[in-house]
């Protein structure tokens, strides 16, 4: 009965899998002339510990279907380029194009299904940049919805 049990427990954590960080109060981040993989380092939580702070890489630690989003905060009179990647392959994107000189938020979302170590991640595209300070209007969040 005890190994039934430790089994269970063990089941109900690796479905307790939830992270959300910011970029942090770095101040400008780019723009780069090439492309770079954003490291989100102010983490306000990580249950189950899938999300990486020293790499920004999210490894899903176990099969499932996620939800993710993100929001990038920049001045107009720059362009801003975030996307979404999974193992190397764009998911979804957000450009914001230089226009004015106002701050600007951009934000998108998706559900993905993943396998049990896949990588989630977010980049910064090349000649584009992102800003954050202490308010944290950057973030990168995701939760595992349910497992398969």
């Amino acid at each position: 009965m005890s190994d039934l049990r430790s089994q269970m427990e063990d089941h109900r954590r690796t479905e307790q899998v939830a992270f959300g960080a910011s970029l942090g109060p770095h101040g400008n981040q780019g723009p780069y002339n090439t492309e770079i993989t954003l490291v989100y380092k102010v983490v306000f939580a990580n249950a189950g510990n899938a999300y990486n702070p020293a790499t920004g890489i999210f490894t899903a630690p176990v099969k499932g279907v996620y939800y993710f989003s993100f929001s990038g905060h920049n001045v107009s009179s720059k362009p801003m380029g975030l996307r979404l990647m999974k193992n190397g392959h764009q998911m979804v994107t957000v450009y914001n194009h230089a226009a004015g000189n106002r701050y600007e938020t951009g934000t998108n979302g998706m559900n993905l299904q993943l396998e049990k170590g896949d990588h989630v991640y977010m980049r910064l595209r090349a000649n584009t940049w992102i800003v954050d300070n202490i308010n944290h209007h950057s973030t990168f969040i995701g939760h595992l919805l349910f497992p398969l």
